[in-house]
């Protein structure tokens, strides 16, 4: 029970996923008998071994909201192809307001990144990489669109992988 308790303080699962909580929202909503107060909790978990995902959890408290945010990630999670600490090859891409622009690193540069994009590809196990947000501010859109992105590069990775082999 004491290490499951130790586990949780440095967001480290049993199931081997790191969390973080990138946003925490207080809703409310005007009812006939009063205000109803809410909170949405925006979390990434990853595994750093180049499996990733984002969920949204909303809940009366912050603990049931990281809860249904922890579980939305984990089942949503993509896999990210990681070559030599970094991505594969550069990618821009434009979802909605955000612009996020991805680039391959050389090794020993770190992680190049704002906060919404940081905190994705850290958790993906990327240990290399320049990235720079050219939209928005929104946390939210920018860590839906690295996620899109990461998608989009591990699914041209594949096309070729499979062109190289014929």
């Amino acid at each position: 029970m004491d290490r499951n308790i130790r586990n949780l303080e440095y967001g480290k699962n049993q199931d081997g996923f790191e969390e973080q909580i990138v946003q925490v929202n207080r809703v409310s909503k005007k009812t006939k008998g009063g205000n109803k107060i809410g909170f949405s909790v925006l979390m990434v978990v990853g595994d750093k071994k180049g499996k990733v995902g984002v969920g949204l959890g909303k809940g009366a408290d912050v603990s049931l909201a990281i809860k249904k945010g922890v579980a939305l990630a984990k089942k949503h999670s993509v896999h990210i192809p990681i070559v030599n600490a970094t991505i594969p090859f550069e990618f821009n891409i434009k979802l909605g307001a955000a612009k996020v622009l991805l680039k391959p690193a050389p090794r020993g540069s770190g992680v190049i990144a704002g906060g919404a994009v940081r905190s994705v590809v850290s958790l993906a196990g990327i240990e290399n990489i320049s990235s720079k947000v050219l939209g928005t501010d929104n946390q939210a859109s920018n860590v839906y669109a690295t996620i899109e992105a990461l998608k989009r590069l591990a699914l041209r990775y594949k096309r070729e992988q499979k062109r190289r082999e014929k």
